[in-house]
């Protein structure tokens, strides 16, 4: 025990400095993983003859992504959203198949006992399928705020496109992503950890618990106390007790409400606190440290210095949110300056200029900020391991997991060009033949945006569990060229951004699979298969929805569409408004641009710095991972983030280092029993309580049925003025 707590101490440094320059980049071949937790989850031995891609496979892959997909689609539209991920889908499945290997007859359609391939096979299928796609927002926005619907077809073309085009990347990507090993994928150890616990015996000494048996426990009890935040006692997910102190004061609320800045407002839920950034028991601490850093220095010093200096009039509207307003603070009507879909110069002129939150508005210089700083930080930190990669990506091997992997066939490269290129054609002629106001070569601008920012990203994403996001600058670059035209931009937005998001999503399964020895043709085909049922049943259900739930996204309150509500705002400020008049040189809002510049340059004194001071808390500075922290926002809320970061803080920093050999042990495994745990009672409460409208009595508890107890949460400083009465 005491050379474990050795090794690990030592690797501790090497795991939070995996993005610095040094000799430790420099990969050499081991006979487990150099990284501490791959090597006390991922099992260094493989054994090639298991059948992958069985009828069992077919049947539980198929069925469960259906399910999943369709469910999560639903769900999406709820004011609180929910989803079921992929954990609940390896969790059913275990028994699932277990049961259909007893009985089966033997023989092709059942050769053998379920294995673990199989298993991830079927998690990696459901995992394509859990989360809505991002084209739907298009679908929706279409529909409810601009008026306009161009049918399945026009849809499910653009849904599929959008969402495999980015596939095509990972043929390279894996050189750099997949087969290093500092390349980590921290989510991926939870799946792992779960897999294991389910499917491997244990060596245990008297008394100790097995991974599986923890499992149990922490998934029902995370099951049973969901309940009590999720139904009973609501106001435990955002508990602003502080905010009762002086319920009739407006300050009051906004700096201690759960729609202000959020201090002292406690989240007693997992879901809450998971439901943005993901499990805080899978990021590594300097990570974390750095998203604190950067929320602290985003939301709670930038905002409300801004915010109560009044700068751009921010006291007439609220603090945080994705609301749009007019300049009086009354809600902005979009329509009301569109003629034919179009922006109108003339009734854009009459009522007034676009005003957003004082965090919105920061939070898109932010953005810009972190984009560029990527840029810098790629070339300063890691051009010499790119290079290195790159020159042996062809004739060495990287660690014992690489090295088993040789026993499967390659997916060739031509296999991932032709989905590249057939994606990208089937999006040109989608937006050709339907009134989407993206021309061809825009298409083609989008797709190589997401190629250019696909390395960087991704080696931040591998690293830190965290992935900046291309939306903004999508937004940006097509506003500029295409003013006005708020379906372009939207379009331009998704194919540009949601491309290098799938493919490092494709890129991290494939990093499952390398830790779970799968082949990767077979990875390939799964990932296929999901992505185009998942396409089928997203479309299929946003049109059922839109079709037959009256008031949806608008007046009816239980379907409120958070995330699609985001999206419509950032279609009129990029879209409709455009960026020259948001944010060009007339504009309020015009020293938004220089962020540009400050997040370029920012790296570049810590990085010498460095240098300068080695083996210093400089070496634990992540400039982008600071700026794009609080990415997230809107729609999360500060309180999000420092509930998030608190629980960080207990079981990345307190447990892994005063409870080390506990961490190595369980500490993946109740990540995934809690993200079990909470997504079966999501299910449970859904189809017993929620489908028919079975509601807890009212008590002060669960706020006398509103959101909050804080009164005034939320509110601006300034009210507007009511609106004029109409004319008779």
């Amino acid at each position: 025990m005491s050379e474990q707590k050795t090794e690990y101490a030592s690797d501790m440094v090497y795991q939070e400095k995996t993005d610095i320059e040094s000799p430790a980049m420099e990969l050499e071949e081991e006979e487990n993983s150099p990284i501490p937790e791959v090597a006390a989850i991922v099992s260094n031995k493989d054994d090639p003859t298991l059948p992958v891609m069985t009828f069992r496979y077919f049947l539980l892959a198929f069925m469960f992504a259906v399910i999943l997909s369709f469910l999560n689609m639903f769900m999406w539209f709820r004011t609180k959203p929910m989803a079921l991920t992929p954990l609940v889908v390896q969790l059913l499945t275990y028994p699932a198949g277990k049961f259909l290997a007893r009985v089966l007859p033997s023989g092709p359609l059942n050769p053998g006992p379920f294995n673990i391939k199989e298993h991830v096979l079927i998690t990696l299928t459901a995992n394509v399928a859990a989360q809505p796609a991002y084209s739907i927002d298009v679908t929706v926005i279409q529909k409810v705020w601009y008026k306009e619907d161009f049918g399945f077809l026009a849809n499910l073309l653009l849904c599929l496109c959008t969402q495999m085009v980015g596939y095509g990347m990972a043929g390279v990507l894996r050189r750099y992503l997949v087969y290093p090993s500092a390349m980590v994928w921290p989510a991926n150890l939870v799946q792992v950890a779960l897999l294991n616990t389910l499917h491997k015996d244990e060596d245990l000494e008297p008394g100790q618990w097995s991974r599986y048996k923890f499992f149990l426990v922490a998934a029902i009890g995370m099951f049973c106390y969901a309940w009590l935040p999720g139904y009973i006692f609501t106001v435990l997910s955002a508990f602003a007790w502080i905010c009762w102190l002086n319920n009739d004061s407006i300050l009051h609320a906004q700096i201690f409400g759960a729609r202000g800045l959020g201090i002292g407002v406690f989240a007693f839920e997992w879901n809450t606190i998971v439901s943005y950034l993901g499990s805080p028991l899978v990021v590594p601490w300097w990570a974390i440290v750095n998203i604190f850093a950067g929320f602290i220095l985003i939301a709670w010093v930038m905002t409300p210095i801004a915010y109560y200096t009044n700068l751009w009039d921010a006291k007439k509207f609220t603090m945080f949110g994705a609301e749009l307003y007019r300049e009086n603070g009354q809600p902005y009507e979009t329509l009301d300056v569109m003629t034919k879909g179009e922006y109108d110069e003339v009734k854009g002129a009459a009522y007034g200029q676009l005003r957003i939150a004082t965090f919105f508005a920061l939070a898109y210089g932010i953005g810009f900020a972190g984009l560029a700083s990527l840029i810098t930080h790629t070339i300063l930190y890691h051009r010499k391991q790119i290079a290195a990669q790159w020159r042996a990506s062809r004739t060495q091997s990287e660690d014992i997991h690489h090295k088993l992997m040789q026993a499967y066939p390659e997916v060739p490269d031509w296999w991932y060009g032709a989905v590249f290129v057939t994606m990208t054609v089937i999006s040109i002629i989608t937006c050709e033949v339907w009134d989407y106001k993206l021309p061809w070569w825009a298409c083609l601008l989008a797709v190589a945006m997401s190629v250019i920012f696909a390395l960087p990203v991704g080696i931040v994403q591998a690293v830190t569990n965290q992935q900046p996001g291309l939306n903004i600058i999508t937004e940006y670059v097509i506003g500029y060229i295409l003013p006005g035209k708020p379906i372009a931009v939207m379009t331009f937005k998704t194919l540009g951004y949601i491309s290098m998001y799938q493919g490092l999503l494709f890129t991290s399964d494939l990093k499952l699979g390398h830790y779970m020895k799968v082949p990767p043709r077979a990875m390939f085909w799964a990932q296929m298969t999901g992505t185009v049922l998942a396409a089928v049943m997203n479309v299929s259900v946003s049109i059922w929805m839109l079709n037959s739930q009256p008031g949806i996204c608008e007046t009816n309150p239980t379907l409120q569409c958070p995330m699609a509500r985001t999206f419509y705002s950032a279609s009129v400020i990029w879209g409709v408004i455009a960026p020259d008049r948001m944010f060009g040189p007339k504009s309020i809002y015009n020293i938004i641009n220089y962020f540009f510049f400050i997040g370029f340059l920012l790296p570049i004194p810590f990085y010498f710095m460095k240098k300068k001071f080695p083996n210093t808390w400089l070496e634990l500075v992540h400039i982008p991972v600071i700026l794009n922290a609080t990415g997230m926002m809107p729609p999360a809320s500060p309180y999000n983030y420092t509930n998030w970061v608190l629980v960080g803080f207990i079981f990345q920093y307190l447990v892994r280092r005063y409870r080390t050999s506990w961490y190595m042990r369980f500490n993946y495994v109740m990540s995934a029993a809690f993200d079990s745990g909470t997504a079966i009672f999501t299910l449970v409460s859904f189809l017993v309580v929620g489908m028919h409208g079975i509601k807890f009595p009212s008590w002060w508890g669960n706020g006398y049925g509103t959101d909050s107890l804080c009164k005034y949460d939320g509110a601006p400083s300034i009210a507007p003025p009511p609106l004029p009465s109409p004319v008779q």
